[in-house]
């Protein structure tokens, strides 16, 4: 699924997103959503299980102003 399917279907909660093509810029493309809520902490619990998946966090609303977020280059 394009992330633009799931931002629209999962409007203002979390994603979990098992992903399948990345931009050049390392931006979520395309995958399938394997954890949604509106809470992020519940996301963090289903993070627990993705073991050997590549993964990304997407929030598919406004940003709140006070999230702050941090990549750690691998």
């Amino acid at each position: 699924m394009r992330l633009s399917e799931i931002k629209k279907k999962y409007r203002d909660q979390w994603v979990l997103v098992e992903y399948t093509k990345l931009g050049k810029d390392l931006q979520v493309k395309d995958g399938k959503v394997l954890a949604h809520a509106a809470s992020k902490e519940e996301i963090y619990k289903a993070l627990l299980h993705t073991k050997g998946k590549n993964v990304a966090i997407e929030y598919c609303g406004e940003i709140p102003e006070d999230l702050v977020a941090m990549s750690c280059p691998g």
